[in-house]
């Protein structure tokens, strides 16, 4: 198990008791509303998509981590970095940084300082060369993220039928 620490977090890999924490996050209408407005229904969404992220740390290596708020001991959300097999933009094989977290979480700050750790970690442990964050254009919130980390806006490509911002972050950048 991966654990990173920053000053108000802990970031972990996803556990199956996490799955109340994963169902707030992903049945929230707000939360999905740049994600293609499709917000979970079920908790066994949740444990599936738990089981499938703890299949990418075995698979890749890598996958997105739990993040824990240390004060309170809470699950906030989701941040970390994603091997991405697909075609996307013309790029296949990439790392992918992203966040999610529980709306009465936002405003706090906890996206950049995780997205921050997470960053070092796959620059500094993992040697990565470049990684990716790509953002719905209307997603303004997490554009500022990206960018206040240093990412660097590329392009506009469609993905899902969406403009989305391509940015990149280079490992000589950081």
């Amino acid at each position: 198990m991966i654990i990173i620490e920053t000053e108000r977090l802990i970031l972990r890999e996803l556990e199956e008791t996490d799955v109340e924490g994963m169902f707030t996050l992903d049945s929230d209408a707000q939360v999905h509303q740049f994600l293609g407005n499709k917000p979970v229904s079920t908790i066994n969404q949740s444990k599936a998509d738990i089981k499938f992220i703890r299949a990418q740390y075995i698979e890749n290596g890598i996958g997105r981590w739990a993040v824990i708020e240390k004060e309170s001991n809470q699950f906030v959300g989701w941040s970390g970095l994603k091997l991405i097999k697909e075609n996307i933009n013309y790029h296949c094989n990439y790392y992918d940084i992203g966040y999610r977290f529980i709306s009465k979480f936002w405003g706090k700050g906890y996206a950049t300082e995780s997205a921050r750790a997470v960053l070092e970690y796959g620059f500094s442990t993992l040697k990565l060369n470049e990684i990716i964050g790509i953002a719905d254009v209307e997603n303004q919130a997490s554009i500022n993220v990206l960018e206040k980390l240093g990412l660097k806006k590329i392009n506009i490509f469609e993905y899902h039928g969406k403009a989305h911002q391509w940015l990149k972050l280079k490992n000589f950048e950081v």
